[in-house]
């Protein structure tokens, strides 16, 4: 059995990316924040959907259009694909801990 709050490192000096299900059509991931951001040019524009709720923390997404959506443990949001988009704030103070769904 595996469980998607254990196996945290003590200190999370970059964001760490861990691939758990992957197949032709939909990749899921857990991922782990601690005061990082994704670079002011680092925009995110996939293929594919993305679906991502926040089990543990909190961050801000950031759309190129400028509309920001906030997120605490429990919240969810549906990405479309291509739109762009970066992660502008994780809490600096505990663990964030995502579950990104690409499909």
């Amino acid at each position: 059995m595996n469980n998607l709050l254990t196996t945290i490192p003590d200190e999370v000096e970059q964001e760490l990316f861990d691939e758990l299900i992957h197949s032709d059509n939909v990749r899921i991931e857990r991922i782990v924040s601690k005061g990082q951001s994704s670079p002011e040019s680092g925009w995110y524009d996939q293929d594919e959907q993305e679906w991502v709720v926040v089990l543990q923390g909190g961050g801000v997404i950031q759309f190129e259009d400028g509309d920001e959506v906030k997120l605490s443990s429990g919240d969810y949001i549906n990405i479309p694909a291509h739109r762009r988009h970066r992660v502008a704030w994780t809490a600096p103070d505990c663990v964030t801990i995502w579950l990104a769904v690409f499909y």
